[in-house]
């Protein structure tokens, strides 16, 4: 149906694209949209520049856009962009746009952040501060800058290489790093054309039925971190974890020669390595080194590509926590190098019945305090089933975070998941654990280790966890702000 103009009359004309004020920035959309269309109206106040814009043989109109009538005769437009530097004369017109052409999809600038909410208020359906946008897309130029740099320079790094570099993953390696590592070690041959030798090492258990299945699956050759190996290393590398004897088996005064990782643990990363990069931007350490690969453009196999793509995947939980934009992108890249067969195995398999055990224990045993629940899996054989009961209990209603911990021969293993976005339980955990135990993560996720020592030897786990256990819950909620008197009362 015809659309009315401000004096009732009904035009039956449209245009692509509206422009009302046509300063520089006016000037610069109406660039971009001529690569696409000439089907462009303009309506500015000032003649001259108005009589200029017709020279050139554009379609212009001198009027103020916040005058109620400046829209007569003017063919309905699909879009409309309001971009003077007049702030009442903006919000005027995004009000006569809307009551006019109620069907224009209306972006409009707003002169200041003030603003904003008052131009959606009245109906527009993009707001833009250019002040904003310029910041945001200088940031971007910043951040894609340093990813060439820094590929660059890890290229050169390992193209200097001769001999052998140990990629040493974090504690029960998840798919991140392991992923992180096929594809350093395919940077390290492409770089040295096939004369530096990588090995894969770590320590811990790979738990987690569908990680044992990754690793299977794609035929991941991986060896147990012993000094014999790191003796044979010639350079030694780190992938997502910040730095050595943080969460991997290396002694903590070794000296590595690469990190790359992508969790905000402060400055552990400064240990006078060869390399480091730390991109707590990033949802996962396997985005970054698929931007490596793309950015070096070192061809991807189909193995490699399957490990990354599921690494982004399973440390973003399906994309669904701390993803960004890069994350998106990169696993873009990576889908059509995939082996979906390979995917849907990895992902289909069977839960063990000792990981049903455990899931079932966190249930059961399940504390819920001012949104925090807490809950013990007693001893445990598979430290990986501790993650997926956090996991679980998350989801359920009323809770705000969740943290589940439990025993096994050599630690007390904690991890803790959160969606309370004042808290960062990743900080949180290391203020906790300072000095008994080793823990971090970010602002969705955390984990803890505390050795056990002396006591790996009791033979009753389950009786040495509650023995032990309270003063750090007690600390813990002292740190996130929990009641004495109900923590006392629940604890």
């Amino acid at each position: 149906m015809p659309e009315t103009n401000p004096q009732g009359s009904q035009t039956t004309a449209t245009t692509e694209y509206l422009i009302l004020g046509c300063g520089s920035i006016g000037y610069n959309v109406l660039y971009e949209l001529l690569k696409e269309t000439a089907d462009i109206v303009i309506i500015d106040r000032d003649e001259h520049k108005v009589q200029d814009l017709r020279d050139q043989k554009y379609e212009a109109l001198v009027r103020d856009i916040g005058d109620p009538d400046m829209l007569r005769e003017v063919p309905v437009p699909r879009v409309v962009f309001v971009l003077a530097s007049d702030e009442k004369g903006n919000l005027a017109a995004v009000r006569t746009i809307k009551s006019t052409f109620p069907s224009a999809y209306v972006i409009v600038r707003a002169v200041d952040s003030g603003t904003v909410d008052l131009l959606s208020a009245v109906g527009a359906d993009e707001v833009l501060h250019p002040q904003e946008v310029f910041a945001k897309k200088a940031v971007h130029h910043a951040r894609k800058l340093q990813s060439s740099r820094q590929a660059r320079r890890l290229n050169d790094l390992l193209s200097s290489w001769r001999g052998t570099m140990g990629i040493v993953t974090h504690t029960n390696p998840d798919p991140d790093t392991i992923s992180s590592a096929m594809a350093l070690c395919a940077l390290g041959k492409a770089a040295s054309k096939g004369v530096l030798e990588c090995r894969i090492l770590y320590d811990g258990k790979i738990g987690h039925q569908e990680n044992r299945a990754f690793v299977n699956l794609l035929d991941i050759r991986m060896e147990r971190i012993t000094p014999d190996i790191l003796r044979d290393c010639d350079y030694l590398a780190i992938v997502d974890s910040p730095a050595p004897g943080v969460n991997n088996a290396l002694p903590k005064e070794s000296h590595v020669n690469i990190i790359i990782d992508h969790h905000p643990n402060g400055d552990l990363a400064k240990n006078a390595a060869d390399f480091v990069d730390k991109r707590p931007d990033m949802g996962a350490t396997a985005s970054l080194m698929t931007q490596y690969l793309r950015e070096l453009d070192v061809p991807v196999d189909s193995n490699i590509a399957t490990a990354l793509f599921y690494g982004i995947m399973a440390d973003t939980r399906c994309f669904r926590r701390n993803t960004t934009p890069q994350d998106l992108t990169l696993a873009a890249f990576l889908l059509p190098l995939t082996e979906s067969e390979l995917l849907e195995k990895i992902t289909s398999q069977s839960v063990s019945q000792e990981t049903l055990e455990v899931l079932g224990n966190a249930i059961k045993n399940r504390r819920l305090l001012s949104g925090y629940l807490f809950s013990s899996v007693g001893y445990v054989r598979n430290r990986d089933a501790i993650p997926q009961a956090a996991d679980l209990l998350i989801q359920l209603e009323g809770v705000n975070t969740s943290l589940v911990y439990g025993i096994t021969d050599n630690v007390i293993a904690f991890s803790a998941r959160n969606k309370d976005i004042r808290l960062n339980i990743g900080q949180a955990m290391e203020e906790a654990f300072e000095g008994i135990g080793e823990a971090g993560g970010h602002s969705a996720m955390g984990a803890a280790t505390i050795p056990l020592s002396v006591f790996t030897l009791a033979r009753n786990k389950d009786e040495l966890l509650e023995l032990i256990i309270d003063p750090i819950l007690r600390k813990f909620m002292h740190i996130v702000g929990i009641d004495e008197e109900e923590s006392a009362n629940e604890i």
